[in-house]
């Protein structure tokens, strides 16, 4: 009995030792699984509260989870992944990234080797060489019963038949001759006299003894042409009656031109009579034409801030066409400071006002950019002289340099319109002054106004809001600017006057391509607008360097463009979004 109690208690300890083992670890190993979900769901709340999402395209997509960028549909990346470990003015893009905004970058260069950078290039055009005009004009009065050269563009040659005139002044005067013709002998002085009268009225001897020995008096009486060249101007017509002296026709002589170019002020010291100046043209690029620099206009256009630099060329051939566009390029004598320093594009320097950004890649083998700040000295064509901040052999973005700095101010980096307390400057640094930014409010209607017209290519409407927007910027005192603002409205103003005078939408759109860069830097400042503007960028346009323009859709409308293009670009930045 006693042995069977002690085996019913070792059955029980035993069963209980065993549901320990089996049930207990389950219990531990339940316990550590909760315990480990717990920090791992604690580890992803935490994370869902500090990590973020973005695209390397468009920074300004910030989302909570990974997915795809809902603009371009690319791969989100964690926003703090590409800029661990780089200073407030580093910025890393992706390789997607930069091949979407097609950003370029390019391999700096001395000055110092390159002809071209020590030479200056001018826009201008080919226009009638005056000192060869003339023209021609009635001898007497008259009416003009037939022109024979009605059109301008006609070839006339010395000794021509331009028109013919009935001069009742020239009837009296032969009845005259014919009358003394008989007394020639016996009254010389007085037959002479009339005789002379007739030189007078331009008529011939030919002329003045046909006349006389028929005995007939003529009613109508030829003009002919006293030079050959080509008609530039018809300043008459059939039926028109004319005084002595008054003009017919403006003849020219195209055996040789003028080529004149408009030279800024600060590039007037470069010039003087006498200095060779290579021309090409867009109808024949690949060859230059010799010319000599003749005139340089003493009197500084007031509108344009320009100085007319004139070169006569000869043009036997008749290659160069009146009001055909040019380009001359003048080599200027090589300074130390010119051999010291590296010329870079236009198009990859950012104007703030007070200083010229451009973004540096300073990482052969990633997409690592480094916004510095440079010193610009003369600019020679589509090229600026940098005499600070850049050396032989930097790598700089030329192209998409506006999409680079947009990401960077959307992170928080240093950006063309965030300096950063890394580069010590104060909050009053970063704006502008009072007065810009009251005329940019008030020609911003008439800027979009002038937009639409190109995208319509109304020239007329075109030149209209020109003018409006540069009579506004005109009225700005200067003493109201800070200089490097006065220099950017100059330019401004200029480049509003080429687009006024051109009749060539083509060369209106690359004159706006200019006025874009002058004014966007400032407009991108302006806080509290009615609306939000879009920067949008066209990459196909300025010789696939790509130019901007503001809108107040996102909807693309390319101004740079005809209608079957229209779409062609990319908002690259919001302002006062």
């Amino acid at each position: 009995m006693n042995k069977n109690i002690l085996y019913i208690i070792i059955a029980v300890l035993l069963g209980l030792f065993a549901g320990w083992v089996i049930f207990g670890n389950d219990s531990v190993a339940s316990e550590n699984r909760v315990g480990n979900t717990s920090k791992v769901d604690q580890h992803d709340h935490e994370n869902d509260g500090s990590e973020m999402w973005t695209c390397s395209m468009h920074p300004q997509i910030m989302l909570s989870e990974a997915g795809d960028c809902p603009i371009c549909g690319m791969d989100l990346i964690p926003a703090n992944s590409i800029q661990d470990g780089l200073a407030m003015n580093e910025i890393k893009m992706t390789e997607n990234a930069m091949a979407l905004a097609n950003i370029q970058t390019t391999i700096i260069g001395n000055s110092s080797g390159n002809m071209d950078l020590n030479s200056i290039s001018l826009s201008g055009k080919i226009a009638t060489n005056e000192e060869n005009n003339s023209v021609q004009a009635s001898y007497f009065d008259g009416r003009i019963e037939r022109l024979n050269v009605s059109y301008e563009g006609k070839q006339v040659n010395r000794g021509q038949l331009l028109a013919t005139i009935y001069a009742p002044n020239l009837v009296a005067a032969q009845q005259e001759l014919i009358t003394t013709a008989s007394l020639k002998e016996s009254q010389p002085a007085l037959y002479n006299a009339v005789r002379n009268k007739l030189k007078n009225w331009k008529l011939s001897e030919k002329q003045i003894t046909a006349i006389e020995s028929s005995g007939k008096v003529r009613e109508n009486f030829p003009v002919y042409a006293t030079v050959s060249g080509t008609v530039a101007q018809v300043m008459a017509n059939e039926g028109d009656y004319v005084k002595q002296g008054q003009p017919i026709l403006k003849v020219s002589n195209l055996n040789s031109v003028w080529a004149e170019f408009d030279a800024y002020e600060n590039q007037i010291m470069q010039f003087k009579i006498g200095q060779k100046i290579a021309v090409t043209t867009n109808a024949n690029p690949n060859k230059n034409y010799d010319a000599i620099v003749s005139f340089i206009d003493p009197i500084l256009n007031t509108s344009t801030r320009t100085v007319t630099i004139r070169a006569t060329i000869e043009n036997k051939e008749g290659f160069f066409k009146p009001g055909m566009f040019v380009t001359g390029k003048v080599k200027t004598s090589p300074t130390s400071t010119v051999s010291n320093s590296v010329m870079i594009p236009a198009s990859a320097v950012l104007w703030t006002g007070r200083r010229s950004i451009v973004y540096v890649k300073t990482s052969p083998n990633e997409p690592i950019f480094e916004m510095r700040e440079i010193t610009l000295g003369n600019r020679s064509g589509d090229n600026y002289q940098v005499v600070d901040g850049l050396e032989n052999g930097d790598a700089i973005v030329t192209n998409g340099t506006f999409t680079v700095d947009a990401a960077a101010q959307l992170q928080g980096k240093n950006s063309m319109m965030n300096k950063g307390e890394d580069l010590s400057i104060t909050n009053n640094d970063l704006g502008m002054s009072m007065e810009l930014s009251r005329r940019l409010r008030t020609v911003l209607p008439q800027y979009l106004e002038m937009k639409e017209a190109f995208i319509k290519v109304d020239s007329k409407n075109i030149t209209k809001y020109a003018s409006e927007i540069q009579k506004n910027l005109k009225s700005i005192k200067s003493s109201d600017l800070i200089s490097e603002e006065s220099t950017s409205v100059k330019e401004a103003i200029a480049t509003l006057s080429l687009i006024k005078s051109s009749k060539d939408i083509d060369r209106q759109r690359e004159y706006y391509i200019i006025l874009n860069q002058n004014l966007i830097t400032y407009i991108m400042k302006l806080e509290d607008l009615k609306q939000p503007l879009y920067i949008q960028k066209c990459p196909m346009v300025n010789g696939d360097k790509g130019a901007i323009w503001l809108s107040t859709e996102s909807v693309v409308q390319n101004p740079y463009h005809s209608e079957d293009m229209l779409s062609c670009g990319s908002v690259i930045f919001t302002i006062n979004e």
